[in-house]
């Protein structure tokens, strides 16, 4: 294999690597990374917070992504008919290899 296709294969890998990283927060680790972050407060703050439902998208070696993280769908999940905050979490392992993106309601 000539050196022009090997650095081209490790340029690929690289990009791969560091470009596919799709569940990212305000931080992201290389190795690891585990967030949880706000998101959206209902501005009225009129609405108790009794009720959590959470809806996660997952992403495996880059190739595979599924699932949803609408704030519908965590509310419906969480049986919270009015929301009060709309947070956020991330996992990441080794940036391709693993990723998760949650969105978390909170209300009654």
């Amino acid at each position: 294999m000539n050196t022009t296709r090997k650095l081209s294969f490790l340029f690929a890998g690289i990009c791969l690597l560091f470009g596919a990283n799709c569940a990212v927060g305000p931080t992201s680790g290389l190795l690891f990374t585990s967030n949880s972050f706000a998101g959206v407060i209902n501005p009225a703050n009129d609405v108790p917070i009794v009720k959590t439902g959470e809806s996660c998208q997952h992403q495996i070696l880059g190739l595979i992504a599924f699932g949803s993280s609408g704030a519908g769908d965590a509310a419906q999940e969480g049986g919270v008919e009015k929301i009060a905050t709309i947070d956020h979490s991330t996992v990441n392992v080794l940036s391709v290899l693993y990723a998760q993106y949650c969105t978390i309601v909170r209300g009654k």
